[in-house]
């Protein structure tokens, strides 16, 4: 169930903006957030990008200055028209994230950033296996989402900021080994960095040549 706040932070863009921007605090502000699961990536202008659950653009303004071919998706029309204004440079695509309207191995590499949690596992899996199909042999799937913490003093900031925003399926994403569910879709030897105490995660992997 989604909270009062959480539909207050869809619904006003300045106040999305700001929790994500004092969220991003414990990572160097929200710039380095949104590049941390790029870095180490090599890309060209000729890189075809996916930004799956694009939303308003925030990570888009970043993939458009690595490429000239970024694709943004997201199921939302509203936040489909918000990203047109903010980053007109991509394109864009109105759709589900579970039944993508692309070709098999259209993209070098696909991103998406605290997404992942916003959906059911059954969700979950049909994503990540949609994931898998558009990218390219050799392609990469890179993410940033919550994580369980390994580090007790990072709980209570974490559960208060998931009870206030979140609904139930941010608290079975933690309890998820999304590497192994990775491994199990396909992927080569998903890399994995925690960060913020283990409530965040960055994980890149690759599908098979």
């Amino acid at each position: 169930m989604a909270t009062i706040l959480r539909d207050l932070s869809y619904r006003y863009q300045w106040l999305y903006d700001g929790i994500a921007k004092a969220s991003a605090l414990a990572v160097g502000g929200e710039s380095r957030f949104r590049q941390l699961a790029l870095q180490g990536l090599e890309t060209t202008p000729q890189t075809a990008i996916l930004d799956l659950c694009c939303g308003a653009g925030q990570t888009t303004r970043y993939l458009v200055e690595k490429s000239d071919r970024v694709t943004g998706l997201d199921a939302s029309p509203f936040a489909i028209q918000r990203a047109q204004q903010n980053v007109p440079q991509a394109d864009y695509v109105e759709a589900f994230a579970e039944n993508m309207p692309f070709s098999d191995a259209t993209f070098d590499l696909v991103h998406t950033s605290v997404a992942l949690h916003e959906m059911k596992p059954e969700q979950l899996q049909a994503i990540l296996k949609e994931v898998y199909r558009v990218l390219k042999p050799g392609g990469t799937f890179a993410f940033i989402d919550f994580h369980k913490p390994h580090n007790p003093i990072f709980w209570p900031g974490l559960a208060m900021f998931l009870w206030l925003f979140e609904t139930e399926t941010s608290w079975q994403l933690i309890n998820t080994n999304l590497v192994d569910l990775l491994t199990t879709i396909g992927f080569q030897k998903p890399q994995q960095r925690l960060l913020v105490g283990g409530s965040l995660q960055v994980v890149q992997a690759r599908k098979n040549n």
